[in-house]
């Protein structure tokens, strides 16, 4: 009998990417989104035009659809305003499901990558995931999701423009459980750890091993994966267990490249 060979880390991809989601089957979103408190509209959003929750619940219909099925995830889709974290030459595009330009070469991930990744984080585990280290904060649509997910998140960004536009545009939310912070995303953030998940919005052709650190035991690590020597990349998702690491390669995805420093 042979053991299977565990995987090396930090964690990398070699050049062909095995793609092994399985499509669930829509859910009713009768009961799993209008049904839930989680998505109950802000006062704001009877309106019309984008400020109307028809407009979100359309999206988050498309979502359901494309085979997210976990009501948390689809409930917390439909309470952001997306909207509010995009230029206003952009906002006719904010739900619609593609990623659109934020400043400073970065993107804001379209949505239906958001939700797959916060379902993948969440993975199946009832309530509320701990606490969330979330890499790249962008310009702070993904830990707006995150909040209504976890416990608290922590989201770092290293480019300081996009942390003060994130700041401007979470500020009016007034969410106690979210912490930005500006710095180097590839070192993590020791002082937080360990984390139940980390989430990273930027890809690289290895998992720095400090995300690896500071994940608890029983924790999942969702980040985007380069083949070496090439741009493609997949999603691969890292369980922490008491007996090491485990690793499962999923999709291809485009994600801006994973950087150090800070600028």
């Amino acid at each position: 009998m042979t053991s299977r060979q565990r995987p090396s880390f930090p964690a990398r991809l070699d050049g062909s990417l095995a793609v092994v989601r399985a499509t669930p089957t829509a859910p009713d979103l009768a009961t799993t989104v209008t049904g839930s408190k989680a998505a109950a509209a802000s006062p704001r959003s009877h309106g019309v035009g984008l400020d109307s929750q028809t407009v979100r619940m359309s999206m988050v219909s498309k979502l359901a659809a494309q085979g997210i099925t976990d009501a948390r995830v689809l409930a917390a889709m439909g309470k952001i305003e997306r909207h509010r974290f995009v230029d206003s030459a952009l906002v006719n595009q904010a739900y619609e499901d593609t990623s659109l330009p934020i400043g400073l070469g970065q993107t804001i991930s379209k949505p239906g990558v958001v939700s797959r990744m916060a379902e993948l984080l969440l993975g199946g585990r009832p309530g509320k995931i701990g606490r969330v280290l979330e890499i790249g904060t962008g310009c702070g649509y993904q830990a707006a999701v995150l909040s209504l997910l976890a416990t608290e998140v922590y989201s770092i960004e290293r480019l300081r423009g996009l942390h003060e536009k994130a700041r401007d545009n979470l500020r009016p939310l007034r969410l106690p459980n979210v912490h930005l912070l500006f710095g180097d995303g590839m070192a993590g953030f020791a002082k937080g750890a360990p984390y139940a998940g980390i989430v990273a919005a930027a890809g690289g052709e290895a998992v720095p091993q400090a995300w690896t650190d500071q994940l608890a035991v029983g924790g999942r690590l969702v980040a985007p994966v380069a083949a070496a020597g090439r741009s493609q990349q997949a999603l691969m998702v890292i369980d922490k267990t008491a007996q090491g690491l485990q690793q499962t390669v999923l999709e291809a995805v485009h994600f801006v490249p994973l950087k150090s420093g800070i600028a």
